[in-house]
């Protein structure tokens, strides 16, 4: 199964009020509705933000770089696919779901292995019906083909 790389991106707003940018990835309901990606996968960075909300420059481009490897690895081996990356007051996330929590932790390791050390949280949990893609898609989506 080739995963989509069809993206779309939205404000949305903290429960502080600070603005968050939403990235959303599209065109995954033969990817969830598969059921084998139960289980979501929650990566955060909690960063000393700028006064906007948003990371400093190079907190900013090394997330950037961990994003591209992520996505690399992820859509090579098909063993999780990144649905969506909260960004903002004071906060990264980035959201898989996977099929193998022992695999993604092998292939998410690898991933990074040659970045710098960043202070990532993970948390798992079941979700195979894919509850958080689905409200973060109900709440922020934007066509990204403008229609």
């Amino acid at each position: 199964m080739k995963f989509p790389d069809k993206w779309w991106t939205s404000p949305a707003e903290s429960e502080s009020g600070k603005t968050i940018i939403i990235t959303g990835r599209d065109d995954l309901e033969k990817v969830r509705i598969s059921g084998k990606y139960i289980y979501r996968l929650d990566v955060s960075w909690d960063y000393e933000p700028e006064a906007s909300g948003m990371p400093s420059d190079q907190d900013s481009r090394l997330m950037e770089q961990a994003t591209d490897a992520l996505r690399t690895a992820f859509d090579k081996s098909k063993s999780a696919i990144l649905t969506g990356i909260y960004t903002g007051d004071g906060r990264r996330d980035w959201i898989f779901y996977c099929l193998n929590l022992k695999v993604f932790s092998y292939v998410f390791n690898e991933a990074l292995a040659d970045l710098p050390e960043m202070p990532l949280q993970i948390s798992a949990t079941e979700d195979p019906d894919w509850e958080e893609y689905r409200e973060m898609r109900a709440d922020t989506y934007i066509n990204p083909d403008g229609e």
